[in-house]
């Protein structure tokens, strides 16, 4: 069976990376609206009224303004942006968020795409949160280092340019606590307290990592780093995307050192736990394009059309 697939916003950083995504598969028939007509919303409304499969790669509001346009109940959007994550009546486009989520994603003719940060933070955190072993109301801090293909391609030309002293460094952003993917965090990590999150771009094209530290004593009484791992290690076993390494895996480690970017140019997420005798540092990598985006993105069209989950990635 072929399905037809149209990307609204298809020339952006997540919309070429699904295309590519797409081009290596038979049974996929890609709607291209014209370049003239990328701004036409007629055009636009044709083709998403066409389409098995709509990836919305928008901004926030041009993403509710192409949801709008779309009359045909047999179209499943896909947003990119963050404009439903949280909303009542989208499904959470992250197929191991818990048992259950697949079918939710297949069952589904909405489903919001998770964010990059949040995906890592996400991952980490829900199956201790649902384990019992974090409580939901323990105040919690995140930072994430990430390359510059995650702000877009005013920020890549930026960095590709050259010649900015400044980027050459590593710059914290977000620096008000209200980053975009933080509600997301929240509502999808099962956490009543808006966590501290300090993302931090640096002079690498694309990887992610997020770590997330805890004191043992904040936790559930009797909770080591064996039974964070552990809980990670059940909740994800079988899982083709999601791998979790052995506790303070030193096979994790270059020299002392976290690779950033081992995830790329996959649709994995590597997890892994250290930790010392009254300490721990989550840690969650993953391409930021990959499983942080695109790769995600096609991961949940895969299971809402009911093919293998791995198509295209």
């Amino acid at each position: 069976m072929t399905y037809r697939v149209f990307v609204d916003g298809q020339e952006g950083t997540t919309g070429l990376r699904i295309h590519e995504m797409l081009a290596r598969r038979s049974d996929i028939e890609v709607l291209r609206i014209e370049a003239d007509k990328r701004k036409d919303a007629a055009e636009r409304a044709r083709l998403l009224n066409a389409a098995d499969v709509a990836f919305l790669c928008l901004p926030d509001a041009a993403a509710r303004e192409a949801a709008a346009l779309v009359t045909n109940p047999k179209t499943c959007l896909i947003d990119a942006s963050t404009a439903h994550r949280t909303v009542p009546g989208w499904a959470f486009g992250l197929p191991e968020l818990a048992p259950g989520q697949r079918e939710a994603i297949r069952q589904s003719k909405r489903i919001a795409n998770p964010g990059c940060h949040a995906s890592a933070f996400i991952l980490l955190l829900r199956p201790l949160v649902d384990a019992g072993l974090v409580p939901q109301g323990l105040p919690l801090s995140a930072t994430s280092i990430t390359g510059y293909s995650g702000g877009g391609k005013k920020m890549i030309e930026q960095y590709e340019a050259g010649g900015d002293a400044r980027l050459q460094a590593p710059r914290p952003y977000a620096l008000t606590l209200a980053h975009k993917h933080i509600p997301e965090m929240m509502a999808h990590g099962r956490i009543t307290v808006k966590p501290v999150f300090v993302p931090i771009v640096a002079s690498f094209y694309k990887g992610l990592a997020v770590s997330v530290p805890l004191h043992f004593s904040q936790l559930r009484g009797g909770t080591d780093g064996a039974a964070l791992q552990r809980a990670l290690a059940e909740r994800y076993a079988g899982e083709a995307f999601i791998r979790v390494l052995p506790l303070s895996d030193p096979a994790a480690l270059d020299e002392g050192f976290f690779e950033v970017q081992a995830c790329n140019d996959t649709n994995r997420c590597d997890i892994v736990v250290f930790a010392n005798d009254t300490q721990a540092v989550l840690m969650a990598r993953l391409d930021n394009l990959g499983k942080g985006a695109s790769g995600a993105a096609v991961q949940s069209m895969n299971v809402h059309l009911g093919v293998d989950e791995a198509l295209g990635l």
